[in-house]
């Protein structure tokens, strides 16, 4: 509001000189920046003496050329711009316009030409400006303020500054042609020294802000001709700049006698100098004025040598106003200019800033009665002097409901909150900009319960002094308060927290404990937490709006699933999402808008990761478990394992000297129900020969004591040829599998031509187990010997079995002669090696011979690691 009410000085008056704008950058070819789609032109503070027509389009509708070194304004310079509404001039050195200046610029509406050097009005100029809306031209080089007849065709016009330091004095006709004109605001400027005002020079403006820059040093009586001017007039402002400029009024003539005759909103005095004898006549008469606000700004105040304390009756005690502004003055003996605070008395709304004051006397709160608003911001104010032990509050400051105590020096939470414990109605408290939030001045503090508002950002706060916070808060805001952490004590006991500020502070994480269940908006920004996920604001379900932007956040799953969760429901609003919200870490995402961060499903989705590893394992343990039910791979480790260890063993033995000598030349393996017919035709036709096979079997030439599967595998690995006696009994034994699997181990790599399939009974290779794959491709593939149950079939059978074989010849030592190890005395029919049969019988030498074999063997069957 101050700064409005300036700014209002500023236009209305023209006294105020704006600062130099720096040139904002050129973008095309010229001094000036064509913007706006060619309806605008800058060409602020460029150093120009001429005005740069020839860069104007003629769509220019707004021309800047204020703070420059124009000098003059000539026919040309806009004669183009026929689209023209708005033209600033000010702050240049402008001593004559044409009169043809603006004649091809009917529409224009706002020209200022403030601060320049024009020592006549240029009302031929402005003759053709028929729709003039405002017009600036105060502070020029004029020697007087008449208005020129055609000003009243100017009926459009709203608001006028004129005069200037030279304008010596007003006269009653100066502003006739404005009696028909209503007007939104007048200022009016004359010398420093007024010389002379004549009654009636302001009778003919009808407006609703009037402005007065004069002083009235010499002519103070003057203020009196000009009260009465605008007696009976209603305004919303009336100010008077630098009212006394050199000296302080001594007089006793009540020159603002006229007060009581002026209907206004806002009286402002701005500048000048006041004693308290002036202060005082003009406060007695705005004791009877319908006046609401009060304005002292940037006053010389002082004392006055020979004011005389009477007591009660030297008093303001009824002075009614809305609003009272005290800013920027001098001297903080304003405050009680009549050695006492009762003028305060019946002032709703009072406003001391910039009076530099720091201490409160006890009588000051107790005065101020009636005040609703107390704004003491913006002074020198420290906790031992605001508040005084000594001092009786009790019963003061009855309907003060906004404390603003805003940038002092306040250090203590406990004293301030000692100084409002006696303000019954008291809700909003604003100490911002202090010096509070130390541990040991924010200690056994007991708040006002009727505080619904408090307003402490830019305090220097440790998580210790939340404790020392009203907790009857709705609304708190603790924004670059330092703070760290967060205490969950306060929020605990803070039930009807509904807004809180944290802005700017340093918390480095969100506390998963935090419950505020009636908190409606949250400001988290510019603070140090990288994490933030769905679980951080579960104890606040009523939260509608969150700003949690420009802190360094972990681009992390928990982030995102926040982000898209909050989003998707939209229960809660991020209210700068997405532009103030980036990734800090990991580094390859660093400074990446969070709304571009877009990881996997699988990436982010715990349960559905488990899900597929589960699933994934699941499928592979009954792949697996398929594949053994298949391919019977237990069996396969199991004999792997077995052959493993065999030459293992075959390893040590060999390295220990005790390797045997390699000699047969098949090795037969059969089930034991299948002896039998290997011992009764199978071993006489192929060993008892011109010829002889040595031959391998499991009962008569394993070697006792040893393991079996040694047995197995280094007979089988001896043997040029593996002979299989296939039927049902030998796919049922274990023993003939692992021979069958050694075999095939053995020919891996090579043809399976050293492997011979005789198969006695008939089998189906589709009911084989699958741990014979090889066997049944073999049956497949592979040409078999069946043995045939006709008798004399039976030849040919053995005949091939010899092709298959080959021719024997002796590849090592045998044992023991043939005969000694045959193993059967029965009679059959064996092809010759010409191709008859030869009839075999045996003596009774032979029939001992080979019931001593036959014995010796029953003998070896009974030993446990040969039993088949």
């Amino acid at each position: 509001m101050m700064w409005r009410l300036i700014h209002f000085s500023v236009l209305l008056i023209g006294a105020l000189a704006s600062p130099t704008q720096s040139s904002p950058p050129t973008t095309e070819d010229g001094p000036c920046r064509i913007y706006n789609s060619g309806r605008s032109a800058d060409c602020v503070g460029r150093q120009l003496a001429t005005v740069p027509w020839g860069q104007f389009p003629s769509t220019l509708e707004d021309v800047d050329l204020s703070y420059n070194k124009l000098q003059a304004v000539l026919a040309d310079d806009f004669l183009r711009l026929p689209l023209l509404r708005i033209l600033q001039l000010q702050f240049n050195n402008i001593s004559h316009i044409d009169i043809d200046a603006f004649k091809n610029n009917p529409l224009l509406e706002s020209l200022n030409i403030f601060n320049n050097s024009l020592e006549e009005i240029p009302a031929s100029a402005l003759t053709p400006l028929s729709n003039l809306n405002q017009l600036y031209m105060s502070n020029n080089l004029y020697k007087h303020a008449t208005l020129a007849e055609s000003f009243s065709k100017f009926v459009k016009l709203q608001v006028l500054s004129m005069g200037g330091p030279l304008v010596m004095g007003l006269k009653k006709a100066d502003f006739l042609p404005l009696k028909n004109i209503s007007l939104q605001g007048f200022a009016i400027k004359c010398s420093s020294n007024l010389s002379y005002y004549e009654p009636g020079s302001l009778e003919v403006i009808q407006t609703r802000q009037m402005g007065f820059d004069m002083a009235i040093d010499q002519q103070p009586n003057a203020l009196v001709h000009m009260l009465r001017d605008i007696a009976n007039k209603t305004f919303s402002v009336i100010q008077f700049r630098n009212l006394f400029e050199f000296m302080y009024y001594m007089e006793e003539e009540d020159i603002f006698k006229g007060l009581k005759d002026i209907t206004a909103y806002q009286l402002i005095f701005h500048r000048g100098k006041f004693n308290e004898h002036l202060l005082r006549m003009a406060l007695i008469n705005l004791q009877v004025t319908p006046i609401k606000r009060l304005t002292l700004q940037y006053i010389d105040f002082a004392r006055s040598p020979t004011f005389i304390d009477t007591g009660a009756s030297s008093s303001i005690t009824n002075l009614v106003l809305d609003e009272l502004d005290l800013w920027y003055i001098s001297n903080p003996d304003v405050l009680r200019f009549d050695w006492r605070f009762t003028w305060f008395n019946k002032i709703k709304k009072l406003s001391i800033q910039y009076v530099n004051f720091n201490f409160v006397p006890c009588d000051a709160f107790v005065e101020m009665e009636g005040v609703e608003l107390l704004d003491i911001s913006n002074n020198r104010l420290q906790s031992d002097y605001i508040f005084n032990q000594r001092c009786d509050n009790r019963g003061s400051m009855p309907n003060l409901h906004t404390f603003n105590l805003s940038t002092n020096e306040l250090t203590s939470l406990s004293k301030l909150s000692a100084l409002t414990r006696d303000f019954q109605r008291l809700q909003v408290l604003d100490v911002s900009n202090n010096k509070l939030g130390s541990v040991e001045p924010s200690r056994n503090c007991v708040w006002q319960r009727n505080i619904t508002r408090f307003i402490a950002h830019h305090n220097k706060f440790v998580v210790e002094a939340l404790e020392c916070l009203p907790t009857s808060v709705y609304y708190l805001d603790l924004c670059h308060c330092d703070l760290d952490q967060l205490d969950m004590m306060f929020f605990d006991r803070a039930t009807n927290l509904k807004e809180l500020l944290l802005s700017g502070n340093k918390i480095k994480f969100i506390p998963s404990t935090w419950r505020s269940p009636q908190l409606q908006f949250l400001a988290l920004d510019g603070n140090s937490f990288g994490l933030i996920s769905k679980a951080s604001f579960q104890g606040m379900r009523q939260l509608s709006s969150l700003r949690a932007g420009n802190n360094p956040y972990h681009c992390t799953c928990e982030l995102h699933a926040f982000i898209q969760d909050t989003i998707s429901r939209g229960k809660v609003n991020l209210t700068d999402w997405p532009w103030n919200y980036r990734c800090y870490h990991p580094e390859a995402f660093l400074n990446t808008v969070v709304s571009k961060y877009l990881p996997s499903q699988v990436a982010c989705d715990i349960r559905l990761v488990i899900i597929i590893c589960v699933a994934t394992t699941a499928a592979v343990i009954l792949l697996l478990i398929l594949m053994c039910y298949i391919f019977d791979l237990p069996w396969y480790t199991k004999a792997t394992y077995q052959i493993i260890r065999a030459k293992y063993r075959a390893h040590k033995e060999k390295a220990a000297g005790k390797m045997g000598t390699f000699t047969y030349h098949a090795f037969i393996s059969y089930s034991h129900s299948d002896a039998d017919w290997v011992r009764d035709q199978l071993l006489p036709c192929l060993e008892n020969n011109r010829n002889p096979y040595r031959l391998c079997i499991h009962e008569r030439d394993f070697m006792p004591g040893r393991w079996i599967i040694d047995n197995i595998i280094e007979n089988i690995e001896n043997s040029r040829k593996s002979i299989f006696v296939l039927s049902r009994h030998f796919v049922n034994s274990d023993w003939c599998n692992y021979e069958l699997y050694f075999a095939q181990q053995r020919a891996m790599g090579k043809t399976f031509s050293d492997v011979i399939l005789v198969v006695k009974e008939p089998i189906d290779p589709s009911s084989l187990p699958s741990k014979y794959c090889r066997l049944k491709k073999m049956l497949s593939t592979k040409t078999y010997l069946e043995w045939p149950q006709q008798v004399n079939q039976q030849p040919f059978f053995w005949e091939q079995l010899r092709s298959v074989l080959g021719k024997p010849s002796i590849t090592g030592e045998g044992r023991q002669s043939i005969k000694s190890r045959t193993s059967t005395v029965s009679v059959i029919g064996c092809p010759q090696e010409d191709g008859g049969a030869v009839v075999v019988k045996c003596n009774q030498e032979d029939i001992n011979i080979m019931e001593k074999n036959n014995n010796n063997l029953e003998n070896q069957k009974q030993i446990p690691v040969v039993a088949f």
